[in-house]
């Protein structure tokens, strides 16, 4: 993939560097934010599966978190739909949809606040994952459905629509399509593949927007064939650490098909609005220049057993390297907390379109 230019890279680092001493600029009073997807933006939705298979509530998980907490996150810290929140001037994350269920009389006062519904291991697909019983998009959306008949019941239709029309609905979903895709070794050719996977955000965009959704951020897929797992899997084939190109190839194309996609519903759908985040240029252009964006280590895990600590998962056994802010990756498939929060600005100011486009995360907030 082509590299940006070295003056833009630098406008991008000073854009990073200037949001974290600049005071906030988000709106006063935070937007309601609603956060759809996998284990990126999973704050805790997993802890409450009784027969789920994908969980980060031990240690290391949490460590740089308040209080050293293992919540569920899969991270050193705060996640990227953490980092996320805060710029728009929340403390973190809202609750996770099925935490606040819990909650029961208390319920229904939280859900002004915002919903997280975020899954580890969820797909856009409800196939992908399912013998590791995930929340998929699909019943991501039907929880949502729930908290908008919830605002009906309290407020009305009248104010519901308005709070809704205003409140960001992050999305972070796809990686988990492609892994199960290469895992699956299945026949469909990856552009038939790709077009399914494009059908079925249709339907799940279509729906949110159906229920009084207008304003979307969505986060597309990182280079996922560079993680440390695959990394490690290309090392005992062929004897290099390199990234698998075919994974890679898959993320760019699905980026590509997902940008045109999102152009054309938009022109469809009145009143919607959209940013999406190019995680792949993001991810690819820390890789191709750790230094540049403050980073040593883009090859390995953080936290993990084995050769590129990426043997076996992240746990009170594995091994934990000694500065986190160092590392690109927490463990075999996700970023630290300083990748994350270095996405969360990207995502938040820019620059654009070389990183998000056709408008920021902070524009689409205060677009009306």
């Amino acid at each position: 993939m082509a590299m940006m230019n070295i003056p833009s890279m630098l406008l991008c680092v000073f854009i990073i560097l200037a949001n974290n001493f600049i005071p906030n600029l988000a709106q006063k009073t935070p937007p309601v934010v609603f956060i759809l997807g996998d284990s990126t933006a999973d704050v805790g939705t997993n802890n409450h599966l009784a027969q789920g298979k994908l969980k980060a509530n031990f240690p290391h998980n949490g460590i740089d978190f308040p209080h050293s907490r293992a919540t569920g996150r899969f991270s050193n810290g705060f996640n990227s739909a953490d980092c996320l929140a805060k710029l728009f001037g929340l403390k973190r994350s809202p609750q996770p949809f099925l935490f606040l269920l819990r909650l029961k009389s208390h319920f229904h006062k939280h859900l002004f606040k915002g919903v997280n519904f975020a899954s580890a291991g969820a797909g856009l697909l409800d196939e992908t994952n399912k013998n590791l019983t995930v929340v998929p998009l699909s019943e991501q959306i039907n929880q949502f459905t729930s908290v908008h008949d919830n605002f009906t019941a309290i407020i009305g239709p009248g104010k519901t629509k308005e709070i809704l029309c205003k409140s960001l609905f992050f999305i972070s979903i796809g990686s988990n399509d492609i892994f199960d895709y290469f895992q699956s070794k299945t026949e469909i050719p990856i552009d038939k593949f790709i077009t399914i996977l494009m059908s079925t955000y249709s339907k799940h965009i279509t729906t949110l927007y159906e229920l009084g959704a207008r304003k979307f951020g969505i986060i597309s897929v990182p280079p996922v064939g560079c993680c440390p797992s695959q990394r490690l899997f290309q090392k005992q084939l062929n004897g290099s650490n390199v990234c698998f190109d075919p994974m890679n190839e898959f993320a760019l194309v699905f980026h590509s098909a997902l940008d045109t996609f999102l152009h054309k519903i938009s022109s469809q759908l009145p009143e919607m609005k959209y940013s999406l985040g190019n995680m792949y240029r993001m991810t690819n252009d820390v890789i191709k220049n750790p230094k540049l964006f403050e980073f040593e280590n883009v090859d390995e895990a953080c936290c993990g057993h084995g050769d590129l600590s990426a043997a076996g998962p992240c746990n009170r056994t594995a091994k934990l390297c000694p500065d986190r802010t160092k590392y690109l990756f927490w463990d075999l498939f996700h970023p630290t907390q300083k990748a994350a929060d270095l996405a969360a600005h990207t995502l938040y100011s820019g620059p654009s379109p070389i990183y998000v486009s056709p408008i920021t995360f902070s524009q689409l907030a205060t677009d009306d």
